[in-house]
């Protein structure tokens, strides 16, 4: 992975690991954990959505050049399934490009495979930011 694909360190203290970034799709695992926990001992919804998040800047940054800025501008989320235990996997891809926004997506899985919330997200892209060969800002 290129070194600016890492995680900073509020990421860092969420437990969040990169286990792939490249071509536009990103991998990250987090594990639950009591300090994450919601009062009803249920992972809280702000670390799950913070896992999304995080997976879909992975994704775009496997395709920006290094140092490119960028910003969530717009999120949704759907909650399918409480979490009580166990690693979780996020799984992006940076999607659909419009002029100097990206849209993401980002499904999160329980340790048994099954999907536990999905989530949508838009980023604006700094002027002149080249993406894939396409520079951003000179449309």
């Amino acid at each position: 992975m290129p070194a600016w694909i890492t995680c900073a360190p509020f990421e860092q203290m969420l437990g969040m690991e990169i286990v792939k970034a490249e071509a536009g799709e990103a991998i990250l695992a987090m594990p639950f954990v009591k300090s994450l926990a919601q009062g009803a001992g249920l992972m809280h919804g702000g670390a799950l959505v913070s896992l999304a998040d995080t997976a879909v800047v992975m994704a775009i940054k496997s395709m920006v050049a290094p140092g490119t800025h960028f910003a969530t501008i717009a999120m949704e989320n759907r909650f399918l399934h409480p979490v009580k235990q166990g690693i979780l996997q996020a799984r992006a891809r940076a999607g659909e490009r419009d002029g100097s926004t990206i849209k993401g997506s980002c499904d999160i899985f329980d340790e048994k495979g099954r999907k536990v919330m999905i989530f949508g997200s838009v980023f604006k892209i700094a002027r002149d930011a080249e993406i894939k060969g396409v520079v951003y800002g000179k449309d």
